[in-house]
């Protein structure tokens, strides 16, 4: 088929990939100059009877755990779908956020049942693209052209569904993925029509090697994300910290943040400094982020900047170079930030439900071998005989097979196989009384039915997960 971009989305039980699960999957494959080929992939996923979507995602999906059975695939026939026909030699997957959130939950699909997890981005000239940061550097460095959107703060926003209304790019349905999926190939045909050097400049330089080629090649250099102040528009001038580079990514200053600031406290104050918080001014953030090769970061050689950007972003050249003067002064300061980081990475909380620590929550404890690898593709084959599970010398492999079998294959259930299954539902729906996640899932509910402004739809949908919860949930007496 040759070089094509696939445009995906998900919709979600919840927001953590985890421990929840995707309910639908739309995509659209064009060609490199974004011109539709081919049919369009869209497909809900069964969810199966361990499964308690978040009250909140069902509201804004729209999507209920009946619908998935109803109109729905397992996981392991969208996987093969996945693999042989979209997943295909020079696709690259493109999204909208995808690299933090839709990648992830697809990683954690293809691992808890038996697939590699990474290969469908990097082998056969396979690759991913995130546009979300495509279009913040858009906004920041070439804006002219398309029309920026403000929330009712008055505060610049990036929703895309804010970005096709301003457009006029047609969006039938928010969160609906094959909306969403159609309304993003839009987006990308006006960025590219309008500012083509910026486009193709991003999408020539996302590999890791032109990626670090860049950062450590350069004295400072553009940097758009995310986490960087609304103030300049997401985008900082920033430079890498000495000794921090590794073959996966590096640490990197934002460079309009005072450095000297930071100049007495310990790795451990870095560390908690460095911690996200929701109520705190962004300068009582540590400036520092970790730049990672290979998630397409938005960078750019400072010869970008024009006058008019740096007055349009507030960044001020003076300030940026005193402060990186300051910064290459404080010699113990790029070690005690590497020590924050070794902090943070050590007591890092992936959630504190049992589900989370659950051996599904457990896809980056280590790469799987390729002795594993042979061993899960027999699982793989149509002849493959249940009751003879692999030797497996990853024990997660071994944790993870009556979870696999009991989803996809409960007619192979063996009785040890179905006894590890229902231990598995108890502790899932049950574990941690008050905590668990059967009680929260029933006060959400709750919580929404009790508001008397709620609307039909949202009190229908409701009400099917109270059904959904009755029909699936076993007797806790053991709890």
């Amino acid at each position: 088929m040759g070089n094509s971009f696939f445009f995906y989305d998900l919709e979600t039980t919840g927001l953590n990939p985890r421990e929840a699960r995707i309910m639908q999957f739309a995509g659209i494959r064009t060609d490199s100059d974004l011109n539709i080929i081919g049919e369009p992939a869209n497909y809900l996923i069964k969810q199966s009877d361990d499964c308690l979507p978040s009250p909140e995602a069902v509201l804004v999906t729209g999507i209920t755990p009946q619908k998935t059975l109803e109109d729905g695939i397992t996981e392991i026939e969208f996987i093969k779908i996945f693999n042989e026909e979209i997943s295909v030699p020079g696709t690259t997957f493109v999204g909208y956020n995808n690299i933090s959130f839709d990648d992830e939950f697809i990683r954690f699909l293809l691992y808890r049942n038996y697939y590699d997890p990474y290969e469908w981005q990097y082998k056969d000239g396979r690759s991913k693209w995130d546009f979300l940061d495509v279009i913040r550097m858009t906004r920041a460095l070439r804006p002219e052209g398309v029309k920026w959107p403000k929330d009712t703060e008055d505060k610049s926003t990036n929703r895309l569904e804010s970005l096709a209304a301003e457009n006029k790019i047609v969006h039938t349905k928010a969160h609906d993925a094959m909306s969403d999926v159609e309304a993003l190939i839009e987006l990308s045909k006006l960025i590219k029509s309008k500012q083509p050097k910026l486009f193709n400049f991003l999408l020539n330089i996302r590999d890791k090697r032109s990626v670090s080629e860049l950062v450590l090649g350069s004295k400072q250099f553009v940097y758009t994300a995310g986490s960087f102040s609304d103030d300049h528009e997401k985008t900082v001038v920033a430079c890498v910290l000495q000794g921090s580079q590794t073959n996966q990514g590096a640490l990197v200053y934002d460079l309009t943040v005072d450095p000297s600031i930071y100049e007495s406290m310990s790795p451990k104050e870095l560390a908690e400094a460095w911690k996200y918080k929701k109520d705190a001014k962004d300068t009582f953030r540590l400036a520092v982020k970790n730049l990672q090769y290979n998630r397409c970061p938005s960078i750019a050689p400072i010869t970008v900047l024009t006058k008019d950007d740096l007055n349009r972003l507030k960044l001020d050249m003076t300030i940026i170079e005193k402060n990186y003067k300051k910064l290459i002064s404080m010699t113990d300061f790029s070690d005690k930030v590497i020590a924050a980081k070794a902090i943070l990475d050590e007591n890092r909380d992936y959630g504190s439900s049992e589900q989370a620590a659950s051996v599904e929550a457990k896809l980056y404890d280590g790469f799987i071998g390729d002795q594993d690898k042979r061993q899960m593709m027999k699982i793989h084959d149509k002849d493959f005989d249940f009751e003879f599970k692999p030797d497996f010398s990853d024990k997660r492999l071994d944790q993870l097979y009556p979870l696999y079998v009991s989803r996809n294959f409960p007619e192979n259930k063996t009785d040890d196989i179905n006894k590890s299954w229902q231990k598995h539902r108890l502790e899932y729906f049950y574990s941690g009384g008050k905590n668990s996640r059967a009680e929260i899932y029933h006060q959400k509910i709750s919580e929404i039915l009790s508001d008397p402004k709620i609307t039909s739809d949202k009190r229908y949908l409701m009400e099917e997960l109270k059904l959904w919860a009755e029909a699936i949930m076993p007797v806790d007496s053991d709890y």
